[in-house]
């Protein structure tokens, strides 16, 4: 993990993309963290990325869970046997 202050990241941000493909960039204001940037390694993760910070899916995660714990739900492999050819 590399930490960065802001103003050096708005001076070499291509350079800053590049290095958070390999590790998360802590970017900093008065030596106080404000943000992360973190990379992508493939031009897909975005959409994995964003969907684990939504709140909603959270609840849906959750809410699943407790329905698998009161043996409500199938298994892996009921679903697979459901979808297999």
């Amino acid at each position: 993990m590399r930490q960065v202050p802001i103003d050096e990241l708005k001076n070499d941000l291509s350079g800053y993309l590049q290095v958070a493909e390999k590790e998360s960039v802590i970017i900093t204001r008065d030596g106080q963290p404000v943000g992360i940037l973190i990379g992508l390694e493939d031009a897909e993760d975005w959409w994995e990325e964003l969907l684990l910070r939504e709140p909603r899916f959270e609840t849906e995660i959750a809410q699943a869970r407790q329905s698998l714990t009161q043996g409500k739900g199938i298994s892996i492999e009921q679903l697979r046997a459901k979808y297999a050819d």
